[in-house]
């Protein structure tokens, strides 16, 4: 069709009258065309109205500050008459870099269903400002390689295996006892790997319930069992594509899952319950246990050929009781930490406090650490933390250290520990006053005070 022919003309005009309240005008905002429907609207005649600036017919209009700003309005939202919302579009022409006029899309028909996808819209971007704030929780690592606290050989070692393992994809399996730290090395792995700036999601297999481990870990399709959300949940390993997946405590995976993780990382795909798509799979899998796997695997608990699968490299943390020379730089860390978080003031801690700390054995590892140290600290408030704040726990510590004692050593050198234990008791039950301390061990304060001086007692 022939752009300069009246059929094509009358063919614009057509469009133009089949549009919701259409108005164009020139740069300085005369009404050069206004459709039937918005004429009717307004109460005027469309042929009498050419000619006319726009505010003389729609007094509120903005048609003129679009035609010389060149910015468009989207979504506006005023009354016609007074009476009649409309919502507005006002779109400036350009034409060679220069605005020559502007034409307005007012839609006035069915406006509460307009209100209805304003509000849904609304209702939507709350709902997905809300899910990417999770998304970017459940991103977040905390710790670097270098924020782990320790310098020992034990802990160097460990290090550098993580160094050399994780900028690859290879499976990683963290093993230590339960307090030893492992998910601050499993984000050290990501934060490590080229994937640092995708996601790192954690689930702890012992954490959630058996029946609903199944849709956390792969998702669900709606309608997948009674309760599902509605259009579905994605899964753990969704949420991780691209990125890394730490499986805490994978030993208590149930035996029925384990084959079908097994498959997800043979196939690197997976299917949601209930669902029949298949979703491909970019993951780093690293998993932690505070269990001897092997021992699981000859006792029919875990599989054996997924034992292998997620076993590529295995990373032992050591206790707290094999990395003793770390106790001093942990305790002026969570000292550091503690006074922080809770508006203390301690200074230090005893040099027989941290004597006695290398002597225990620690059950809970680094984890009880903080918390013995917490506790203290709480008590005393302000100053060095010494004996009398950790009244609580000297019985294991001096019991443990009597024990290896009598191991290694004779009658005199029993009595000598036995001795130094009951004056820390004494000071302990009177708040470390050296007075009562020597009336509750009946002796004089002069006997006290040289003793303190031959055990290094402060």
């Amino acid at each position: 069709m022939d752009r300069s022919s009246e059929a094509y003309k009358e063919f614009l005009e057509n469009v133009l009258e089949q549009v919701d309240g259409t108005i164009v005008t020139d740069s300085e905002g005369t009404v050069v065309y206004l459709n039937k429907k918005y004429a009717e609207m307004l109460g005027v005649d469309p042929v009498t109205a050419i000619g006319k600036h726009a505010r003389e017919i729609i007094p509120q209009t903005r048609m003129d500050i679009v035609a010389q700003t060149g910015q468009e309005e989207i979504g506006s939202v005023h009354m016609i008459n007074g009476v009649t919302p409309v919502v507005c579009n006002r779109i400036p022409l350009i034409k060679d870099g220069k605005t020559f006029g502007a034409v307005a899309f007012t839609t006035f028909r069915k406006l509460d269903e307009v209100a209805g996808l304003f509000s849904e819209i609304n209702r939507l971007n709350l709902e997905l400002k809300e899910y990417k704030s999770e998304l970017i929780k459940l991103r977040e690592t905390k710790y670097t390689l270098n924020q782990i606290v320790g310098s020992s050989v034990q802990l160097n070692q460990v290090k550098e295996i993580i160094k050399k393992v994780a900028p690859s994809k290879l499976a990683v399996l963290i093993s230590g006892e339960t307090g030893t730290g492992k998910e601050l090395f499993a984000q050290a792995i990501h934060q490590l790997s080229p994937r640092k700036h995708k996601p790192f999601i954690r689930i702890n297999c012992a954490a959630i319930p058996k029946d609903l481990l199944e849709s956390e870990l792969f998702g669900y399709e709606e309608g997948a069992f009674s309760g599902a959300k509605k259009g579905g949940k994605p899964g753990k390993f969704e949420m991780a594509n691209g990125g890394t997946l730490l499986l805490d405590e994978i030993n208590e995976l149930p035996i029925y899952l384990q084959s079908k993780l097994l498959r997800i990382i043979q196939e690197q795909e997976i299917e949601r319950v209930g669902g029949v798509k298949t979703i491909k799979l970019d993951v780093r899998l690293v998993c932690t246990t505070n269990r001897n796997m092997p021992e699981l695997v000859a006792s029919g608990d875990f599989r054996e050929d997924l034992f292998y699968r997620i076993n590529v490299v295995e990373v032992a943390i050591p206790a707290l009781r094999e990395r003793n020379t770390d106790i001093r730089e942990l305790a002026q860390h969570f000292i550091k930490k503690i006074n922080a978080n809770h508006g203390l003031g301690i200074t230090g801690i005893s040099e027989d406090i941290l004597q006695l700390f290398a002597e225990y054995k620690w059950p809970g590892n680094i984890r009880e650490l903080e918390h013995v140290m917490e506790r203290a600290a709480v008590m005393a408030i302000s100053g060095e933390l010494n004996t009398s704040h950790f009244d609580y726990l000297m019985p294991r510590l001096l019991g443990e250290a009597d024990a290896e004692a009598r191991k290694t050593a004779g009658l005199e050198h029993v009595k000598t520990v036995a001795e130094k234990q009951a004056i820390l008791n004494a000071l302990a039950k009177t708040g470390g006053n050296k007075t009562l301390a020597a009336k509750e061990l009946n002796i004089h304060r002069t006997v006290l005070y040289t003793k303190l001086k031959k055990y290094g007692i402060v």
